[in-house]
């Protein structure tokens, strides 16, 4: 329970004994909590909470308590890992106080094919993987190169254990729920905390418990689960909650679909998301060389799910309780433009007539971190032979994201990638690609209405191919790969047929083998151990860098209520990290703060013009100027200022530079309806104030040319509202309260100017 040793080089790998360490303390832990909360029965989530716990000593209510936890590892995306690094730099450690990676998936373009796209991305973007592996080299962290594979699939394949706690730079880290671990998107300064050995501190969850009854069968794909969820809970349904997936219907699934689904428990604003250990993880394990961890999960089963009480009466142990008949789930659709605009197939067609969307598919693409297992790739290949046979093949682009370079050999080896590439595919790189942005097209033109169809996890506006005018859909790879070869949406494979050569092809129920017979192909998968000399590691950055930028700390509150600051822009709607701080051709500036801050709200609605990305300059009473201009004249004349949102804001990626730039270039507060988990805490770790309207209706009361003030700061306590004094352009005043949800130790990041100017002090 103690932090880690200042000094202390953790192992990389998750070696059985770390796990047998967790496994055996869990018991007594356990007990002491069950005393502590008066209760007999955990679930599942409580169980790994709670033995992760840094002291006993702490308020555990639901919705309410701040927790502290310590994690049993770190993990980062290259474009993340870059500011958590260059936070971490500060903190006077030599050595990571835990296990932790870097994958570089985020940055490399896709456009032409994976081997021309990775030494693209080789040559533009050296200067960074030189100062990531340098970092990692220097202070003991793992180093996945270019190339090896998407850093949720590769934790899968190596990291992931049951009953483990991890956080990670990326809102999809959940996707280790698939192998029954707490894995949770964070901020990088969160990581840089928990690399620097402090504890990590989290709202304690509610819990929805997802009942599933049933089996999967036919076309209906563990995909279908998570959309069919994502349209019933929305994209604010599982805000500071835990999803726990329960039932008989759960054996039905494989690890790696369990992955699927967890993973995409982001897009319900989910902590994370969790399946209980059981036997479709032991082959998983042992194929993937973790044959003594299955061992140790095995013996230790008992404290790996929940206690058999709560699938009794779930209601009496869960906040709130789902039940899905997986005999009866159809497949689903999703989109445009939201993950939770739900349909199953057979009502698809007629909606895409009904809305107008445009049915011919301009790019079907399958793989991504949410759908890129062998299985995933076997199914959607069934389908791919099917027509290829009959003398089909893609009408349209077609692409295909494996999710490793593990995968990537492994269906090479198998004749599955073969079989794609006649069916017109074109393999990408083993990265992220088109499902973050980073997609380069030649075949449509910017402002060009039309629809593309995936299996990845996230389609707000323009965030595959910058487009504003492209509609993207999420399906299963199944259903992707079938409507795909149809060239149109409005393909139903449950019932309708395509023609080829005067015959009429029905494509049979995909089916997919759930883990290589052969086991996985080996080979050189992109792995770099870190240094076994460290000290003679430089980590240089040049000043004259575009990319990277040594960070300057941010100056501490001055100990004033903010009086009278104008507000930058009022957004309208959804206004996600994508819209605060674009992904795409930014991603190269994740490392220089000055230089990404120059993208912040460009995709904002401003709620009184509807323009995008513009908004006045309350000094100059110049109208229509890119937010990011006024927000520059704001600081270089010394003021501060505040945004209001709508609903949900922040939800969509942890890219906490949706946070840093907007505290870079002067915020004082961000004052919405209501926030997603991952963006409200990155706002408070970088000491700005993240408030919510009392009443959400106050929110209409904000005028166009209102000054905000923002008063009794002096007093600020936890539970404790606070008053937010409206001047009307008018001369009128009036006053409304505002909330917020800051711990005690939070308020101390607000007054220190960032948790990391705290940190430093201690």
């Amino acid at each position: 329970m103690n932090s880690p040793s200042k000094n202390s080089r953790p192992s990389i790998e998750t070696t059985p004994e770390q796990v047998q360490q967790l496994y055996s303390s869990m018991d007594e832990k356990l007990k002491v909590v069950k005393k502590k909360l008066g209760r007999d029965h955990l679930t599942l989530a409580e169980k790994i909470l709670f033995s992760h716990l840094d002291n006993f000593d702490q308020e555990l209510t639901r919705g309410k308590s701040f927790i502290l936890l310590r994690p049993d590892r770190v993990a980062m995306q290259d474009a993340t890992a870059q500011m958590a690094l260059l936070q971490f730099m500060q903190s006077g450690r030599s050595s990571t106080a835990v296990p932790a990676t870097v994958h570089c998936d985020h940055l490399i373009q896709a456009r032409v094919g994976a081997v021309k796209d990775t030494e693209v991305a080789m040559q533009n973007n050296q200067e960074v993987y030189d100062f990531l592996a340098s970092v990692c080299n220097k202070y003991g962290l793992g180093f996945w190169k270019p190339g090896a594979g998407i850093i949720h699939q590769v934790v899968l394949e190596n990291y992931a254990f049951p009953g483990g706690l991890m956080i990670g730079t990326d809102s999809h880290t959940p996707n280790a729920g698939g192998l029954g671990m707490l894995a949770i998107g964070v901020g990088g300064s969160d990581a840089a905390d928990v690399m620097a050995g402090l504890p990590w501190e989290v709202k304690m969850p509610k819990l929805i418990g997802v009942h599933l009854k049933g089996k999967l069968n036919g076309w209906t794909a563990p995909k279908d689960i998570i959309l069919y969820l994502c349209g019933l809970l929305t994209t604010k349904g599982g805000t500071d909650k835990i999803i726990e997936y329960f039932g008989e219907g759960v054996d039905s699934i494989s690890c790696t679909g369990k992955g699927t689904i967890t993973n995409m428990g982001a897009e319900l604003g989910a902590t994370t998301s969790v399946f209980p250990f059981d036997k479709r993880m032991i082959p998983y394990l042992k194929i993937t060389k973790r044959e003594a961890i299955a061992d140790l999960a095995q013996k230790n089963a008992q404290n790996l799910k929940a206690d058999a009480a709560v699938e009794k009466d779930p209601a009496k142990f869960y906040d709130e309780v789902v039940e899905i008949d997986l005999s009866r789930l159809e497949p689903f659709v999703v989109g445009p433009h939201s993950p939770d605009l739900a349909r199953p197939i057979s009502k698809f067609a007629a909606e895409v007539k009904e809305k107008g969307y445009p049915d011919k598919l301009s790019a079907a693409l399958i793989g991504s971190c949410t759908n890129s297992s062998y299985e995933d790739i076997g199914r959607a290949t069934h389908i791919a032979r099917e027509a290829v046979n009959a003398g089909l093949k893609m009408p349209q682009p077609f692409y295909v994201s494996p999710g490793s370079e593990q995968i990537h050999l492994t269906i090479k080896r198998d004749g599955l990638m073969d079989t794609l590439k006649d069916a017109g595919a074109t393999v990408l790189a083993n990265a992220c690609g088109p499902c973050i942005g980073q997609w380069k097209r030649d075949d449509i033109k910017e402002g060009e209405k039309n629809s593309i169809i995936s299996s990845f996890n996230r389609n707000f506006r323009g965030r595959n191919d910058t487009n504003v005018e492209t509609l993207s859909f999420l399906a299963s790879p199944d259903i992707v790969m079938a409507l795909g070869l149809a060239g149109r949406l409005s393909f139903n494979p449950l019932k309708d047929t395509l023609e080829s050569n005067g015959k009429k092809v029905k494509f049979t129920e995909p089916k997919g083998e759930e883990l290589p017979v052969k086991g996985y192909a080996t080979g050189e998968l992109g792995y770099e151990a870190p240094s076994n000399d460290p000290h003679q590691i430089q980590v240089a950055v040049n000043p004259k860098s575009q990319r990277l930028q040594l960070l300057e700390p941010f100056k501490p509150w001055d100990g004033k209520d903010f009086v009278d600051l104008p507000v930058l822009i009022k957004t309208k709607g959804k206004c996600t990290t994508d819209h605060i701080s674009p992904a795409g051709p930014w991603l190269k500036f994740r490392g220089h703060l000055d230089n990404i801050s120059d993208n912040m709200f460009v995709g904002a609605t401003n709620a009184y013009t509807g323009e995008i990305g513009k908004t006045n300059d309350a000094i100059s009473g110049d109208k229509g100027i890119p937010v990011p201009k006024v927000a520059r004249h704001y600081k270089a004349e010394g003021l501060r200022w505040v945004v209001v949102g709508d609903e949900n804001y922040g939800e969509g990626s942890s890219r906490e530079h949706a946070a840093m730039s907007p505290r870079f270039l002067g915020a004082a507060a961000i004052i919405a309806k209501s926030f997603a988990r991952i963006h409200e805490t990155n706002l408070k770790k970088q000491g700005l104030l993240a408030l919510t309207f009392a009443n959400s209706a106050d929110y209409d009361k904000v005028r166009l040319g209102d000054k905000i003030s923002i008063l009794g700061l002096s007093k600020m306590a936890p539970g404790q509202d606070l008053i937010m004094e409206i001047a009307h352009d008018d001369g009128k005043r009036e006053n409304v309260k505002l909330k917020h949800s800051f711990s005690a130790e939070q308020i101390q990041w607000f007054r220190a100017g960032s948790a990391l100017n705290l940190f430093k002090t201690k």
